[in-house]
């Protein structure tokens, strides 16, 4: 009774610890396993073979016995398709398959890229290049059937009288077909909508005939037209090229050149005091190959066969607004901010003489022989007969602000004036009344210019609110084409050696602009003036011209080549002008 007491003692003082003893001891008992029964909980433990049972548990070397829950399930064989979806989501290509990239690859030479082209002379290549390959794939898949974009009629003379003008250069959505029975006067215009080609490009035949065809692959005998064998050498019968004939004579035709223009003025004359003024003219290029530039109150020339450097005067109170030279000779006329027009020759330095008529500064000359026309910011044309002694021959008035525009026609007899009144006035010879009168710019005119290639042909550019390039037909008194710049047209001059024009140009890029005309593509665009480049003249022999700006620089450009027919050679105005770099 008492040893029954004894062990029970504990049991009951426990205060909840005892069920978790009692636990432990059933989990040892049953990893241990002695005499394959569990013990039951009123036994007292053993301390060795608790110490035991530990230590086997600690080292591992008595493994668990454990019932197992559930059944193995046996493993499903994963069966694979025929169809391989990857999936690169979150996957690092280049760390999973260890790639090495070329440049530091120890075995493979590291190849530099060839550096794509970007100058001038590769963008006509490649535009050469493209329009022959156009032409060839046309003529192979419509042999010359196909509709042909046409661009639109730019002569001063069209064949059709215009109803108006485009905005545009050309459309070339809109094309047309002549038809092959209609002569080339009655051509409609290019605006109308294409018609279908003629030519039954797929030709279909019935089973029946294709079945009668394919029994009888080879020839009998030589194909013949109907009236006898065909004895063309051109024809595609005899040819073994994969082309057309026109298509080999088209590759096979020698390719024009295309034309390089330096990016870089080959000369750079210092101009101190060359005024920034829109509305000035003070740099012309006289026929006897000497620059006149107007500086302050000071005119200088600059001749390019000696480099020599002459101050032809100083109007001392005066300052200069316009400097023009006359067709033939070495007579300059000079105007002032005071109205005043002098004449001087350049060879002995000495002034011929003064004429008065205006009442403002007179910004823009024009000679005719020897009618020399003046215009002024009194908004009054001048013209004056140099060899009588009146002041003035005729006074036009058909502006209402200044004139800062002038430029005869010396073929036709024709004046054109513009003014800060957005207005470009055609006038006949010395008549007082203007033959049209244009309100299409929305800027000042200044850049007015007379093609010596088409006749009644202008160009005209507007100011900084217009930016455009205007081309005018002043028999008929039409805008036959326009071009948007994009930036402030300050002067034009055409190419006497090819037919196209310069350009130059205020903000926002003070560019000179060469122009093919009358698709108008940009032959060069040319960089270098800081300021509006509001001066321009070309050189007597038409390669190169000369443009001054606002940041007291004169710069040459040679930009067209020289005329075949003038026998000038090689040795022109760049080669000598190298040794001479200021005007001062």
């Amino acid at each position: 009774m008492e040893s029954s007491s004894a062990a029970d003692v504990p049991a009951l003082q426990d205060d909840g610890t005892n069920a978790h003893t009692t636990r432990k001891r059933s989990s040892i008992a049953g990893a241990n396993g002695v005499n394959g029964h569990i013990r039951s909980e009123s036994e007292p433990v053993d301390a060795a073979a608790l110490s035991q049972a530990l230590h086997n548990v600690e080292h591992g070397r008595q493994s668990r016995e454990r019932t197992p829950v559930a059944s193995p399930s046996r493993k499903r064989q994963r069966i694979y398709g025929d169809r391989f979806i990857p999936n690169r989501d979150g996957r690092d290509l280049q760390a999973a398959f260890s790639l090495i990239p070329d440049h530091i690859s120890p075995t493979t030479p590291s190849k530099s890229k060839k550096r794509t082209p970007h100058g001038e002379l590769h963008f006509q290549r490649t535009e050469e290049a493209n329009r022959t390959y156009s032409d060839v794939l046309r003529n192979e898949i419509f042999d010359g059937t196909v509709p042909q974009p046409t661009p639109p009629n730019l002569s001063p003379d069209p064949v059709f009288p215009p109803s108006g003008y485009s905005t545009t250069i050309h459309d070339p959505s809109r094309a047309r077909t002549p038809p092959a029975n209609q002569s080339s006067s009655s051509l409609a215009p290019a605006s109308i909508t294409p018609s279908t080609p003629h030519k039954n490009i797929f030709t279909y035949m019935s089973p029946q005939h294709h079945r009668n065809a394919s029994s009888r692959l080879t020839p009998n005998r030589t194909p013949q037209s109907r009236h006898g064998p065909n004895m063309n050498p051109n024809s595609a019968l005899y040819s073994v090229s994969p082309i057309h004939y026109d298509s080999q004579r088209l590759l096979l035709s020698p390719k024009k050149a295309p034309r390089a223009i330096s990016k870089v003025p080959f000369k750079v004359l210092d101009a101190p005091d060359l005024a920034d003024d829109f509305y000035l003219n003070l740099v012309d290029w006289g026929s006897g190959n000497t620059l006149g530039v107007g500086l302050g109150s000071c005119v200088f020339t600059w001749s390019s066969a000696t480099g020599k450097v002459t101050k032809l005067c100083d109007l001392q109170d005066d300052i200069v607004t316009s400097v023009s030279w006359i067709q033939r000779g070495s007579h300059v006329a000079v105007g002032t901010n005071k109205g005043l027009v002098q004449i001087w020759d350049a060879e002995r330095c000495r002034r011929l003489r003064t004429m008065t008529g205006h009442t403002a500064r007179v910004g823009a000359l024009a000679w005719n022989e020897h009618i020399l026309s003046s215009g002024s910011r009194d908004r009054l044309i001048y013209h004056r007969d140099v060899r009588q002694p009146n002041q003035w021959l005729r006074k036009l008035s058909g502006h209402k602000q200044e004139v800062c525009g002038l430029r005869w026609n010396r073929e036709d007899g024709q004046l054109a004036s513009g003014g800060n009144d957005n207005k470009l006035i055609i006038w006949d010879k010395l008549d007082t009344n203007h033959q049209f009168k244009f309100s299409d710019h929305t800027a000042a005119v200044k850049a007015i210019a007379w093609s010596p290639h088409q006749r009644n042909l202008l160009a005209s550019g507007g100011g900084t609110a217009d930016r455009r390039i205007k081309f005018w037909n002043t028999k008929l008194g039409t805008c036959v084409q326009e071009i948007d710049t994009g930036s402030q047209v300050c002067n034009l001059a055409w190419s006497e050696n090819s037919n196209e024009l310069v350009s130059t140009h205020g903000f926002s890029q003070n560019q000179i602009v060469v122009w093919k005309y009358p698709s108008m593509t940009q032959v060069a665009s040319l960089t270098g003036h800081t300021y509006r480049v509001l001066y321009l003249a070309m050189s007597p022999d038409g390669q190169t011209v000369v443009t001054g700006a606002g940041d007291e620089t004169l710069r040459f450009w040679k930009c067209f080549n020289k005329r075949e027919r003038d026998g000038i050679g090689s040795e022109g105005v760049g080669t000598r002008m190298e040794q001479w770099s200021t005007i001062r």
